[in-house]
């Protein structure tokens, strides 16, 4: 089945649906779930200022205990993520998941072949959507300089944030609710894999390490900063070859792309590449990288730019009234996805 996209976003003002207020207004809004926006103009959601920890979002230089965890959090993984760790080349695809671990230099060293590969068997486990959104109750994401909260929590925020300002594209709604799944890997069903595996920013393998690329410096650790094939602009890759044929760093992102490929999801390919490059930072912040994107490409970022402003800053210590709005994210599961899904 097709779904045909009825609004195309506008980036030059975050176009609005329908509200209960004046276009011309400036005031609070409660969402469904009991969680507080605190502004809305004729723009639509207007962002916070300050992160739940008092400080600007995404703020990596702020000097507190959690921007040290971060920190250390991005060393591991600019040292770690290369293109080997992710997929060594298109040939046999022979896999190799964690078969030691390692306490090496402070660091965990994981004998990985061919994550992609591996995990796109989807031979985990076998669930609902909701029940896996049940199982990030206890996660916290080590790379988020701006939020300790469970993950449902900022699942659920952001669904509800979307589907405020774009009541009508309920397939938003559902990315906005699903996009973070993918950090399941780091339970025990899934391998329990290390937080630099799963979760911060992503970027590409196989070519040079942007600068834009949050603690950069930490690539000099990298094997792949000193490998002559990976270390120019193009890399392996050809300009417009397509981010679907570039190897990203691994993590959450392209876990739940996987997962809601494979499983025949009939989400339109915007809500795809959201999934899939939410992470992106490089990309759809700073701009990064566009000389790989092709035609497709282009279309689908001016979705991602749209959620992503919802997925960074409607992040709260407001909580949400999760039964409350359960009916509904269970009606979009229906709709997108089988009853029980392989992951």
């Amino acid at each position: 089945m097709t779904i045909l996209i009825e609004q195309q976003p506008d980036l030059a003002g975050f176009p609005v649906g329908e509200k209960n207020i004046p276009r011309d207004t400036i005031n609070e809004l409660v969402l469904d779930g009991g969680f507080v926006m605190p502004k809305t103009t004729s723009d639509g959601f207007e962002a916070p200022e300050i992160n739940s920890f008092g400080h600007s979002f995404r703020d990596y230089n702020a000097e507190s205990e959690r921007q040290k965890t971060v920190e250390e959090f991005y060393r591991v993984n600019h040292i770690n993520q290369t293109y080997d760790f992710v997929s060594i080349s298109t040939i046999p695809r022979i896999l190799s998941i964690i078969h030691e671990v390692k306490i090496k230099s402070g660091l965990l060293i994981i004998n990985v072949k061919r994550m992609r590969e591996g995990y796109a068997k989807l031979d985990k486990a076998e669930m609902s959507i909701w029940e896996c959104c049940e199982l990030l109750n206890d996660v916290v994401d080590d790379s988020d300089p701006d939020l300790d909260e469970p993950q449902i929590e900022h699942l659920l925020q952001t669904a509800e944030a979307i589907r405020k300002d774009y009541p009508n594209e309920d397939w938003l709604h559902l990315t906005g609710l699903i996009h973070d799944l993918g950090k399941v890997l780091l339970h025990p069903t899934f391998g329990e894999l290390p937080q630099w595996a799963v979760v911060g920013d992503t970027f590409p393998l196989g070519c040079a390490f942007d600068e834009s690329i949050v603690h950069h410096k930490y690539f000099k650790d990298n094997p792949d900063h000193s490998n002559p094939s990976y270390s120019t602009k193009n890399g392996i890759y050809e300009e417009g070859c397509g981010l679907e044929n570039v190897v990203m760093s691994w993590g959450h992102d392209d876990y739940m792309y996987l997962v809601a490929k494979e499983n025949g999801t009939t989400l339109p390919p915007a809500a795809l590449f959201t999934i899939r490059y939410h992470s992106f930072y490089p990309l759809h912040r700073a701009g990064a990288y566009t000389h790989l994107m092709n035609e497709e490409d282009h279309e689908s970022l001016k979705w991602l730019k749209v959620f992503n402003k919802y997925d960074l800053y409607s992040k709260s210590k407001v909580r949400i009234d999760v039964e409350k709005v359960k009916p509904y994210y269970l009606s979009l599961i229906e709709k997108y996805f089988p009853a029980k899904l392989r992951w």
